[in-house]
């Protein structure tokens, strides 16, 4: 059975840290596409970052409010992948959700910044930025 669950979240000051983790079973993280996702109440769900594999090499993107704060990365014997927050704004605040592609398929990076693009989805963790 494919499951994902997210952890990590929680209360931080501005400008503090967290590492989100979502851990997967029934299935191997290395060979699918990953993304995460975001999600204030009342909003559609938004992309935040991706990490694919392509011929060997490591592809990820960021939406760009999260460039050069965020780092999506995965640790293969883990079977986990992971969204390291730093520097967080209270506009960060959200309910995190990390997603999983099963497709073989090679398509442009932005299709991976899509919600339909992802079959499979976690339940989410909450991360509030607040003083």
């Amino acid at each position: 059975q494919v499951q994902l669950v997210e952890s990590g979240g929680g209360l931080v000051q501005p400008g503090g840290s967290l590492r989100l983790s979502c851990a997967a079973s029934g299935f191997t993280l290395d060979k699918r596409n990953i993304g995460w996702f975001r999600q204030i109440p009342g909003k559609e769900r938004e992309f935040v970052a991706a990490i694919r594999s392509r011929s060997g090499i490591t592809i990820t993107d960021y939406t760009d409010s999260v460039k050069g704060r965020f780092t999506i990365s995965r640790d293969n014997a883990e079977n986990t992948v992971y969204l390291q927050m730093n520097s967080l704004k209270p506009e960060d605040t959200a309910v995190y959700y990390c997603a999983a592609d099963f497709g073989t398929t090679y398509y442009s990076g932005s299709y991976y910044f899509k919600e339909s693009t992802y079959g499979y989805w976690g339940q989410g963790t909450q991360v509030t930025v607040s003083a």
